[in-house]
């Protein structure tokens, strides 16, 4: 008998993400519980779209401790979580700097910890993979060139945003 792949839409794996961190944080679900699920959670798009909403946002401490088996797991899950904490990365990065032009203390360091668990998360991930998806976000933001100008178009980044952006991408191989 073979499972069906779970595949929720990206409102329910917000809500799946977040109780599952509860209990993570209860002590309720284990490292390697939480991983596996999360494992099953990042194999669709919008599943692993609403896990890092509530992961990377939330007060949940687990994107900043980053336990093995959860590392493992999102390493194996391969490009799809490469290229959405790329994407994180870099609406994070522009975030800090539009709340810190409106004075927002408080977003914008909500927003620079969201770059910093990115940082941190990419720095774990298969390194040829994250080099190579960096290295067209670098290409977008620095050059104007590549496969994400419409992702940063998209989004109305400026050149201060870009510049903030390619100075994330470089801290990341620091």
């Amino acid at each position: 008998m073979t499972t069906t792949p779970l595949e929720p839409t990206f409102q329910q794996a917000m809500e799946i993400t977040a109780q599952w961190l509860g209990l993570w944080e209860n002590g309720e679900l284990s490292d390697e519980v939480l991983a596996d699920r999360v494992a099953e959670l990042v194999a669709s798009r919008d599943g692993g779209r609403g896990f890092f909403v509530i992961s990377l946002v939330g007060d949940c401490p687990l994107m900043d401790r980053l336990p093995d088996p959860l590392v493992l797991q999102l390493r194996e899950a391969g490009a799809g979580v490469v290229d959405l904490t790329a994407r994180n990365l870099a609406m994070s990065t522009a975030m800090a700097l539009h709340h810190q032009r409106l004075g927002d203390a408080q977003q914008q360091a909500g927003s620079e910890r969201v770059r910093r668990r990115c940082t941190d998360l990419l720095r774990l991930l298969e390194p040829l993979a994250v080099k190579e998806r960096l290295e067209t976000l670098l290409a977008a933001a620095r050059d104007g060139a590549g496969d994400d100008v419409a992702f940063l178009e998209r989004w109305g980044y400026d050149a201060e945003q870009k510049r903030a952006i390619t100075g994330a991408i470089e801290a990341v191989a620091d």
